[in-house]
């Protein structure tokens, strides 16, 4: 199944789920009604920010929308898993573990280059994100409220609030696990 598959299946259950008519879901999200019909179609290339809007529309984690029966064990080699990049930054994301329908964690793999900053808007309220810095240097955090942090450094911080990723060096890699109330 393509990831475009899969997030057109997803989008048609979380939206039937949440009980929304495709214009209410569109206007929801700021995003054009076709845009969104063109996606439960199957068809097209959504960016991080869509995807997010559409999530945050529906108020279920991201990785609802990459849902797929996963086998008990998964090994997701560096230059594998599904790539998501950023329309306004240099920046991607590789879902590694979506959360079990018990409970609201993903967990992700991010690449950041420097001279690019990826803001992002308020997750769901009650969200916590943590960083842990794998390697590279990296501002992040809540506007406001940003850390520095290198390689080893954890944090955790609330993201139900603006905050933003930026690379200090030329490259960062990350791991981010966002962790959502149920």
């Amino acid at each position: 199944m393509t990831p475009i598959t899969l997030i057109a299946r997803a989008i048609q259950k979380e939206r039937s789920r949440a009980d929304m008519s495709l214009s209410a879901l569109a206007s929801k999200a700021g995003l054009a009604k076709s845009t969104l019909s063109q996606l439960e179609a199957g068809q097209g290339n959504p960016s991080v920010e869509t995807l997010w809007a559409i999530a945050s529309a529906l108020d279920i984690p991201f990785s609802f929308l990459f849902e797929a029966p996963q086998p008990e064990v998964t090994i997701i080699r560096a230059d594998e898993g599904v790539q998501l990049s950023s329309e306004d930054s240099e920046m991607s994301a590789t879902l590694l573990a979506n959360c079990p329908p018990t409970s609201r964690r993903d967990l992700y793999r991010m690449q950041l280059h420097k001279g690019s900053v990826r803001r992002s808007g308020p997750h769901p309220q009650g969200t916590i994100e943590h960083a842990f810095i794998a390697s590279g240097r990296v501002r992040l955090g809540p506007a406001g409220s940003s850390e520095e942090l290198g390689p080893a450094d954890y944090f955790r911080y609330p993201a139900d609030v603006d905050h933003a990723y930026e690379a200090l060096t030329d490259q960062a890699m990350l791991m981010l696990v966002i962790e959502s109330p149920r």
